[in-house]
């Protein structure tokens, strides 16, 4: 599998670009008042919103709409988990990243059926989580090079599941694809890195999301990491 560094390749916002518009919900305090700082005084950020509770990001994050929104999983009351679940129908165009001291499969997993396109532990120093900021505001998928291994782990040994029928649908070439979504990569790499055109790349996603059934990167990528593979990491087509 295809590993990937949020450090490379990230799309630099120009200096006439709007902010990217960024919301946390975090319930430790002085957490959520490092990240407040970090984002109010990094150049190219908006920080939109701040708050402790899932129950408060529901009610206002939809009116609010913020670019990026770093996410808690284990908030009091409703999990940041759930949060997202219910947030993403709401804000499709929002991207949720999971800001967390989990490291296990079941969380990261959990997260990305959710509607989460990155996540990153919380120990993830100061400008490596701004850049994964920029990267998921830009398409790409952040995750620390611990949960990345994780991920990849998953293809490699996954646990067996009822719905394997769905991954022998997908053709050769369309595991190549939801492999390299699983990396990271953006739309424009795949086409490169495959020599096709974009336009060819988003018929193989649109196909993906419909045998698979699902309506994002992040589920797909999730749904397809609980198949067996049956070695499609090493099976290419022509």
């Amino acid at each position: 599998m295809m590993k990937r560094s949020t450090k490379k390749n990230v799309i630099q916002p120009s200096a006439s670009s709007p902010p990217i518009r960024v919301s946390v919900v975090e319930d430790d305090l002085p957490i959520r008042e490092i990240l407040t700082s970090w984002l109010k005084r990094a150049e190219g950020f908006e920080f939109v919103s701040g708050f402790g509770l899932a129950e408060d990001s529901l009610a206002e994050l939809p009116r609010q709409k913020p670019d990026v929104v770093l996410m808690d999983i284990k908030l009091p009351g409703i999990t940041g988990v759930e949060c997202v679940r219910q947030l993403k129908p709401q804000l499709p165009q929002t991207q949720f990243v999971m800001h967390t001291v989990y490291e296990d499969s079941n969380h990261i997993f959990e997260a990305l059926k959710s509607g989460a396109t990155g996540y990153l532990l919380k120990q993830t120093p100061h400008d490596e989580l701004l850049t994964a900021l920029k990267y998921v505001h830009a398409g790409g998928s952040p995750m620390t090079s611990y949960i990345a291994r994780r991920v990849a782990q998953c293809f490699n040994h996954p646990p067996v599941s009822s719905e394997a029928n769905g991954n022998l649908l997908l053709s050769s070439r369309e595991r190549e694809v939801i492999e390299m979504l699983a990396s990271g990569f953006l739309y424009k790499e795949i086409a490169e890195a495959m020599s096709i055109s974009i336009r060819t790349v988003d018929c193989y996603i649109r196909r993906i999301y419909e045998k698979l059934h699902v309506r994002s990167r992040s589920q797909a990528v999730a749904k397809y990491a609980n198949f067996p593979l049956a070695n499609a990491h090493r099976t290419r087509s022509q």
